[in-house]
């Protein structure tokens, strides 16, 4: 099997996972980080593209908050069932646990797939569709109008400036002011 073959099972194995996930991590989540990665990639020739793009579409099978595996199980199963070697499975392992942004505020990857995938995840976290993913995901765990705003000013609108890349710094900055303008409107519309 070749390595586009493994992406393609890959973005199929995604999809079971994620099946009934409405939260906003879902199979939609993944792709959309996939295609984030794909574009980052064009600015960066020198990186290892497998494993990057692989990265991206298992960085939240393992996630703590959807499911109670440790080490990388999800992950490691599937890349052991495509016949990887250790080595790039500890790779993507390694560049899986670098994304999140609750376990790692503040700490930058220290390698460029790692870089990549990491603002791939978050440029989805920012502009219309983070605003879409919060107010789901506030949804589905029956939290307030206002606690899910909240998340803007815990998570949301610090993100621009934790990008690793060029590339997603231009577009979390728009996306950044797209989610003060909503923000603004936001308050206009229920202050009372």
């Amino acid at each position: 099997m070749n390595r586009d073959e493994i992406l393609q099972q890959a973005i199929e194995y995604i999809e079971r996972v994620f099946k009934d996930n409405s939260d906003g991590h879902d199979a939609q989540h993944t792709i959309r980080v996939y295609k984030n990665a794909q574009l980052i990639l064009k600015s960066f020739p020198e990186a290892n593209r497998f494993i990057t793009l692989l990265a991206a579409l298992l960085h939240d099978v393992d996630d703590y908050k959807l499911f109670k595996t440790e080490h990388n199980d999800n992950a490691r199963f599937f890349l052991n069932e495509h016949g990887l070697s250790e080595s790039i499975i500890d790779q993507i392992c390694e560049t899986i646990n670098i994304v999140s942004f609750s376990k790692n505020k503040g700490n930058q990857p220290e390698t460029l797939e790692g870089k990549i995938v990491q603002d791939a995840d978050r440029l989805d976290a920012i502009g219309a569709i983070g605003i879409a993913r919060a107010f789901a995901y506030g949804g589905k765990k029956r939290r307030s109008l206002d606690e899910s705003i909240q998340h803007f000013y815990d998570k949301l609108l610090l993100l621009k400036d934790e990008m690793n890349t060029d590339v997603a710094k231009q577009i979390a900055s728009i996306r950044h002011k797209y989610m003060e303008s909503f923000l603004q409107e936001y308050y206009n519309e229920t202050r009372t």
